[in-house]
C-alpha cells in the first residue's frame, strides 16, 4: 500500500503538517513511537517534525488498508488508485492511537472481540442417569437479535459512530511514567458504554429500547450418554447470547452428579458395601444386589470360604458402562462388613459346644509376678475430653509467662 524507505516517500503525497490538532496528536505520541521502535536515542528524535508526521501518517494509512478486509481486497485488485476512487481519497485513519493498539494489544478494531461469551450451566444428574443415559430439558434465558430493528437499536440511519472513542468502544490513554517508558491505560468508553456507537433516544427501537437484543426463553435438550462422568461438559455450539456483528458464544452444560445411597463411582468401577453376619462370613451366604438398571444380581460365597471384616470381592463387567463403548463395563467391587453377635447371645453352658467347633484358643501360663488387669470398653470421645481437661489443668498450675518474683 504505502511505505517509507529511508527519507524517500514511495507512495502518498502531502507535507504531513495538516494543522495544529494533528500536530498535537503527533507530539503526544512521539515518545510512544520511540518506545515502539526500540527506544531511539535523543539525537535520533531530532529530525524535523514535518518528516516525522509524514512517515507516521503513511504508516497509519498502510495499517488502515491492511486492517480492513474490504479495503485490502480493493487494493489487491486495483492498487492505491482504486482505494482513492472508492470515494475516500487517501485512507482515513480514525485515530493515531490505533497503530499502538496493534503493538500493545489494545482496544483497536483488529483487537475487537469477534465472538460472544460462553454460558455455563450446571445440570444435576443421578448415578442412574449416567449408567442408563437420559435426555433432560434445560430452560435458558438468552439474548437474541431484535427482529423489529434487526439489531440496529433504532431507525435505519439513526445510529452514529461514537465521537468520543471513534467507534472502538474503548478509550486508550498513553502516559509517560519515566524516561523512555510509557504506560497504556484502557477503559470502556463512558459515552457509548463499549458499544462504539450510539442511537438518539427519540429514534430508539420500541421493542428493544435501543439495546439491539431482547431476552428470550429457550428450551434445549441435553442428551446424557451412558458412561458420562461427573463434571463432564456437553457443548451446544452457538446457543449463547446473540450480539450484533458477533458470532454467538456456546452454551456449556456441566454434569453435576448427586451422591448415591448404595454405590460409589471410581472411574469405570462401582463400589458398594455389604453387611453379613458372622455365621455367613464363616459358613457361606447368598445375597442379592439391585443394579442401577434394576436388575437383580445373586452373590454367593464359596463353600468353606471365610470372609473377614473389610475383605473385598469383585464381579467383572458389572460396573459403569464405558463412555462411547456402552457394551463394555467396569468392575463391581464389594466390601464386606462382618456383623458380630451382641453380648450374651449364647447361653454360657452352650459356649463349650461352640468352642469345640472353632480353632483352639491360645493358652497362656500365668505366674505370680504378672499383673492382672480389668479389660473395659473404650469410649474415644470420653478419652479425648479427659486428655483436654488434663492439659488445661497442667497449663493452669504452671508458671505464667512475664511474671517475676519481687525481692525486697
Amino acid at each position: 500500500a504505502v511505505a517509507v524507505k529511508g527519507d524517500r516517500q514511495l507512495s502518498g503525497r502531502g507535507d504531513g503538517n495538516q494543522g495544529g490538532e494533528e500536530t498535537g496528536h503527533i507530539m503526544e505520541t512521539l515518545p510512544v513511537f520511540a518506545f515502539i521502535t526500540g527506544g531511539l536515542r535523543d539525537k535520533q528524535l531530532k529530525p524535523s517534525l514535518s518528516l516525522f508526521i509524514l512517515k507516521f501518517k503513511l504508516i497509519s494509512q498502510a495499517y488502515e488498508v491492511l486492517s480492513d478486509p474490504k479495503k485490502r481486497d480493493i487494493y489487491d485488485q486495483g492498487g492505491e488508485q482504486a482505494i482513492k476512487e472508492g470515494g475516500s481519497g487517501s485512507p482515513s485513519f480514525s485515530s493515531p492511537m490505533d497503530i499502538f493498539d496493534m503493538f500493545f494489544g489494545g482496544g483497536g478494531r483488529m483487537a475487537r472481540e469477534r465472538r460472544g461469551k460462553n454460558v455455563v450451566h450446571q445440570l444435576s444428574v443421578t448415578l442412574e442417569d449416567l449408567y442408563n443415559g437420559v435426555t433432560k430439558k434445560l430452560a435458558l434465558q438468552k439474548n437474541v437479535i431484535c427482529e423489529k430493528c434487526e439489531g440496529v437499536g433504532g431507525k435505519k440511519g439513526s445510529v452514529e459512530k461514537c465521537p468520543l472513542c471513534k467507534g472502538r468502544g474503548m478509550q486508550i490513554h498513553i502516559q509517560q511514567i519515566g524516561p523512555g517508558v510509557v504506560q497504556q491505560i484502557q477503559t470502556v468508553c463512558i459515552e457509548c458504554k463499549g458499544q462504539g456507537e450510539r442511537v438518539n433516544p427519540k429514534d430508539r427501537c420500541e421493542s428493544c429500547s435501543g439495546a439491539k437484543v431482547i431476552r428470550e426463553k429457550k428450551i434445549i435438550e441435553v442428551h446424557v450418554e451412558k458412561g458420562m462422568k461427573d463434571g463432564q461438559k456437553i457443548l451446544f455450539h452457538g446457543e449463547g447470547d446473540q450480539e450484533p456483528e458477533l458470532e454467538p458464544g456456546d452454551v456449556i452444560t456441566v454434569l453435576d452428579q448427586k451422591d448415591h445411597s448404595v454405590f460409589q463411582r471410581r472411574g469405570h468401577d462401582l463400589i458398594t458395601k455389604m453387611k453379613i453376619q458372622l455365621s455367613e462370613a464363616l459358613c457361606g451366604f447368598k445375597k442379592t444386589i439391585k443394579t442401577l438398571d434394576d436388575r437383580i444380581l445373586v452373590i454367593t460365597s464359596k463353600s468353606g470360604e471365610v470372609i473377614k471384616h473389610g475383605d473385598l470381592r469383585c464381579v467383572r463387567n458389572e460396573g459403569m458402562p464405558i463412555y462411547k463403548a456402552p457394551l463394555e463395563k467396569g468392575t463391581l467391587i464389594i466390601q464386606f462388613l462382618v456383623i458380630f453377635p451382641e453380648k450374651h447371645w449364647l447361653p454360657v453352658d452352650k459356649l463349650p459346644q461352640l468352642e469345640a467347633l472353632l480353632p483352639p484358643r491360645q493358652k497362656v501360663r500365668v505366674t505370680d509376678d504378672m499383673d492382672q488387669v480389668e479389660l473395659k470398653e473404650f469410649n474415644p470421645s470420653e478419652q479425648n475430653w479427659r486428655q483436654h481437661r488434663e492439659a488445661y489443668e497442667e497449663d493452669d498450675d504452671g508458671p505464667r509467662a512475664g511474671v517475676q518474683c519481687q525481692t525486697a
